[in-house]
């Protein structure tokens, strides 16, 4: 069945923003919109000469009715036209919430992009109040996020954030429409994300067009869509930017005013919209883009300097080997780092003798003191780094190291690709009993799509057990597959079917990247919103 979001908003007689934006979002993600009208406006592309606000019976009548056939999974507001329809509101998602969870996204639209004040001290009260504690996620621009604080707000964007959360709201997205605001680089589109999954700023390239009427309506509506999808906040943010940035390619001139963006679906298959999202609050000063990485094939994960060997052994030969050893928990620090410096210079020797790729996963300092020239690392690992860890990092890229990251979820591959590395994972691709983790298995579905979407050569790694696996992750188009359990005892006697695996999956590349990635993680779990039966 397909999703259903209510779009509880405003009339835009110009056809630009409001209730007519929401549609064409709600529709480029395939999803639903029932649109209940909360106000009025007489506009075009260059006024707004009226505002009435619907009558608040009008407004329950319109809730009751669509209820009892076609129940949303996610409602997103826009104008409300007045304090009494927040009432009204606040008061039909409480009954709801009763019964079942509920995703709320608010847009608190307090100004046409024309000027017009839409919102009085009343209604912007009834928003901070009422609204906020209630939402899962908001998005305001910035001049409207200063509004909603009041005399209170900080000059700090990531603090304006963490001001808003305090006041209930469970994420906050900070839009850049406002660019003269929130961003210090002309060239970029900046967008702050502050959800339970992640927190950074969210980037793209800025579209250089003078009509961006709705652009704010069909960026909260297309969250909206894509949390109905299943997505988390963090993962429909991601989207929700591809699809204004899409919409903002196809905005065009209507009237004598700035024209409205035109939102479509095909935004999820084009490499340039996907966004990159900074480790720091510090904003980016530039996009990060960098030369391709070396397609790694058939990519051996091992435990021991030992099994190095035994993978160096095989003939064919693979290209890339990694160690990934755990600590025993009978060494102490002194004795792991002695032990952890061994394995990597004596591995780092042997690969560099058979002309093969080594990369130490994990420990990167005490790789890069013994030598290693490739690291990799988890989402967990960025998150610990320092900047004076980046600086060192960047440092030693500068002089030839190579990194790869892991992903796992929209927010996590945006968030690699802002570090343009060198290689990028994708999993897990299959259930995994290597690790624990909270991740739905990607498929093949979504390692194609993560092939075709990357700036960097995607590796499929996660219960990859048997060679037809591996054949099917280089058919869907990745530059390696890694094999863990599946090299056995004796790797030198797995490996050559393996290898042949990996050239007949190169054979048969010829699929086209799916339109859409599918959700990694269980969003019932994460924002509590149940997932419908279909």
């Amino acid at each position: 069945m397909t999703p259903i979001i209510w779009s509880i908003a405003g009339t835009d007689s110009g056809g630009g923003a409001g209730l007519a934006a929401d549609q064409r979002a709600a529709d480029a993600l395939d999803v639903h919109c029932c649109t209940v009208v909360a106000g009025i406006t007489a506009q075009s592309t260059t006024e707004v000469t009226h505002i009435e606000a619907t009558p608040p019976h009008v407004l329950q009548a319109q809730l009751d009715t669509l209820l009892a056939d076609m129940p949303p999974r996610v409602i997103k507001t826009g104008l409300l036209g007045s304090a009494e329809n927040v009432r009204v509101l606040t008061r039909f998602i409480d009954r709801q919430r009763e019964r079942a969870p509920l995703a709320l996204v608010v847009d608190p639209v307090l100004a046409a992009s024309t000027g017009a004040a839409l919102a009085n001290a009343e209604l912007r009260a009834a928003y901070r109040d009422l609204l906020l504690p209630r939402a899962t996620v908001i998005t305001p621009n910035q001049g409207e996020a200063v509004a909603l604080l009041g005399g209170h707000s900080p000059i700090d964007i990531p603090a304006q954030s963490a001001a808003l959360r305090a006041l209930g709201c469970e994420a906050v997205v900070i839009t850049g429409g406002d660019a003269a605001a929130i961003s210090r680089h002309a060239s970029l589109s900046l967008d702050w994300l502050d959800t339970p999954q992640a927190q950074g700023w969210l980037s793209l390239p800025r579209e250089d067009t003078p009509h961006n009427h709705g652009t704010g309506c069909t960026f909260a509506s297309a969250l909206a869509a894509a949390m109905a999808l299943g997505w988390v906040v963090a993962d429909a943010a991601v989207l929700a930017k591809m699809v204004a940035t899409f919409a903002l390619r196809h905005a065009r001139a209507v009237g004598r005013g700035v024209g409205p963006v035109i939102a479509r679906a095909g935004f999820a298959l084009d490499p340039s919209l996907l966004p990159q999202l900074s480790l720091a609050d510090t904003q980016p000063d530039r996009w990060a883009s960098g030369p391709r990485g070396r397609d790694p094939g058939v990519y051996a994960i091992v435990d021991s300097a030992e099994r190095v060997d035994a993978v160096l052994a095989a003939t064919p030969a693979v290209q890339t080997v990694q160690l990934r050893m755990k600590r025993p928990e009978t060494l102490n620090d002194a004795e792991w780092t002695s032990a952890l410096q061994e394995a990597i210079v004596r591995s780092q020797r042997a690969a560099d003798a058979a002309g093969v790729m080594l990369v130490v996963n994990d420990h990167w300092q005490v790789a890069l003191e013994a030598g290693a020239r490739a690291i990799h690392l988890g989402q967990a690992d960025l998150l610990a780094l320092t900047a004076n860890d980046l600086s060192q990092l960047q440092a030693e890229r500068e002089s030839g190291l190579q990194i790869g990251i892991s992903s796992h979820s929209l927010w996590e591959l945006c968030r690699a690709a802002a570090l343009q590395p060198d290689l990028i994972a994708c999993g897990p691709v299959w259930p995994t009993t290597t690790k624990d983790m909270p991740w739905l298995p990607q498929g093949l579905h979504n390692l194609a799509w993560w092939a075709h979407m990357s700036p960097a050569p995607v590796v499929g790694i996660g219960g990859i057990l048997a060679p037809d696996q591996l054949q099917a992750v280089a058919a869907a188009g990745a530059a390696g597959g890694c094999v863990v359990r599946g090299l056995g005892e004796t790797p030198a006697h797995t490996l050559p079917a393996w290898q042949a695996a990996w050239s007949r999956g190169v054979a048969e590349r010829n699929r086209v990247a799916p339109a859409m990635p599918r959700p990694t993680l269980d969003s019932a779990l994460e924002t509590g919103l149940r997932p419908m039966p279909s």
